[in-house]
């Protein structure tokens, strides 16, 4: 599966950010340059790649070896929760219905 978010944070916070969530996982880390990491565990294999996009937004991208909807691919989309409070703590996430 590929997935991708938008986030207001600079890059090296979501590296930080990507290297302490998947740790809490059991995933290792492998980096493959400053702004991709391949992160290995129980739960499957996956890469992110970081990247500044339109100068005030930084593109997360995540590509999993997971087929459908994987308990590695719930945990990305937990990451990208993660992602959302540690850019605005402050916003309370309420359901759109």
């Amino acid at each position: 599966m590929r997935h991708f978010y938008r986030s207001s944070l600079v890059p090296a916070d979501v590296v930080a950010a990507a290297d302490e969530f998947f740790a809490e996982l059991g995933m290792s880390a492998n980096a493959n340059g400053a702004r991709t990491r391949t992160f290995t565990g129980p739960l499957g294999n996956m890469t992110i790649a970081i990247r500044s996009e339109g100068g005030h937004y930084t593109f997360v991208d995540v590509e999993t070896d997971q087929i459908g909807e994987s308990r590695l691919d719930k945990n990305v989309k937990k990451f990208f929760v993660a992602l959302h409070r540690r850019a605005d703590p402050s916003h309370k996430l309420t359901a759109g219905y």
